[in-house]
C-alpha cells in the first residue's frame, strides 16, 4: 500500500470516533425527531402516523401557540436590542487604553463563568416580592413592593433584564475582539480632521465591525428564541403568571414531558429549528456581503 493511501486510512480511523459520536448524539436524534413529528406517540403505545396534523394543529388550531410566539417575540426584542446597544458601549469603553482596564474587563466578563440556572436562582431572590433585595432597596425610597415575578408584564420585563445581564458579556467579548482589529491609523486620521471620540466610534468603529455586529445580533436572537432555563427557574414550567412568560421552549417542554405528546413536541421543535436555520443563513449571507464590501 502506498504512503498516500496509508495516510488516508489512518486519517479515517482517527476521525471515526468523532463521526460515530456525531451520528449517535446528533444525526440519529434529529432524524428520529423529524420522523416523530409526523406521528402521534405518548411513549407507552406504538406511534401512529398522522401526517402533517401536528403541524397544522400548531399553526391553526392551538391558541397557546400564538401566545407563545408573541411572548417569544417580545422576549427576543426586549433582550436583543438592549444587549447589542449595551455591549457596543461596554466594548467601546473596554477598548480604551487606560490604567486598570484589565480589572474592569475581568469584572465585565464574570457572568460568562456562571451557570444560567445559578444566575436565575440568584435573581429569583433579588426579585422576590416580599423579601427581595430589589424591593427592599425600593422601599428605602418609599416605593411600594413591585410584583416582579407574579404580574405578567413585570415578569416579562424581569426576564428580559436577567437575559440582558447574562448575554452582554459574550456579546462584549465578540465586539471587543473585532474593535481591536480596527486599524489605529483610521482613528488617527479622523482625529487630525477634528472628529470627536463619539463621531469616530459611530463613523469608523461601528462600520468596521459590521460582520461581528451581525453575528452578535443573530446569535442573540437564536439564544433568546430558544430560552428555557431562565424562564423555567424564574417563573416556573407553566409559563409564569397568566401565561405572561409562556415562550416556545416552555411549550415544547410541557408537551414533551408533562403531556407526553412527543409527536406534537417534535413538530414544534422542527418549526423552531426552521426559524433558527433561516436566521443562520441570513447571518452567513450578511457576513459574506460585509466581507466583500470591506
Amino acid at each position: 500500500m502506498n504512503p498516500t493511501r496509508r495516510r488516508a486510512r489512518a486519517g479515517r480511523w482517527f476521525i471515526a470516533p468523532n463521526l460515530a459520536a456525531v451520528t449517535v448524539f446528533m444525526a440519529f436524534p434529529l432524524a428520529f425527531s423529524l420522523y416523530m413529528s409526523f406521528q402521534q406517540w405518548d411513549l407507552f403505545t406504538p406511534p401512529k402516523f398522522v401526517g402533517v396534523t401536528n403541524y397544522s394543529d400548531l399553526l391553526t388550531g392551538d391558541p397557546l401557540f400564538g401566545i407563545a410566539v408573541r411572548n417569544t417575540t417580545v422576549f427576543t426584542v426586549g433582550t436583543v436590542v438592549p444587549t447589542v446597544v449595551i455591549s457596543l458601549a461596554v466594548a467601546g469603553l473596554l477598548n480604551r487604553a487606560v490604567r486598570g482596564i484589565g480589572l474592569f474587563r475581568a469584572i465585565a466578563f464574570l457572568p460568562l463563568a456562571v451557570s444560567s440556572v445559578v444566575i436565575a436562582v440568584v435573581w429569583q431572590f433579588v426579585f422576590n416580592t416580599d423579601s427581595g433585595l430589589l424591593n427592599i432597596m425600593l422601599g428605602w425610597s418609599g416605593v411600594s413592593p413591585v410584583p416582579w415575578l407574579t404580574e405578567p408584564h413585570w415578569a416579562m420585563a424581569s426576564l428580559c433584564l436577567v437575559s440582558v445581564w447574562k448575554s452582554v458579556p459574550f456579546a462584549t467579548v465578540i465586539l471587543l475582539a473585532a474593535m481591536q482589529g480596527v486599524p489605529e491609523s483610521l482613528h488617527e486620521a479622523a482625529r487630525i480632521d477634528g472628529a470627536g471620540e463619539v463621531r469616530r466610534f459611530v463613523s469608523i468603529t461601528v462600520p468596521m465591525i459590521r460582520g461581528a455586529l451581525w453575528f452578535v445580533v443573530v446569535i442573540s436572537v437564536i439564544n433568546a428564541f430558544q430560552a428555557f432555563d431562565l424562564v423555567y427557574v424564574l417563573t416556573g414550567s407553566s409559563g409564569g403568571p397568566e401565561t405572561g412568560t409562556y415562550v416556545l421552549a416552555i411549550m415544547l417542554f410541557q408537551h414533551a414531558f408533562a403531556f407526553l405528546d412527543f409527536g406534537y413536541a417534535s413538530a414544534l421543535a422542527w418549526l423552531m429549528f426552521a426559524v433558527l436555520l433561516v436566521l443562520t443563513i441570513i447571518q452567513l449571507r450578511l457576513s459574506r456581503l460585509n466581507t466583500v464590501d470591506q
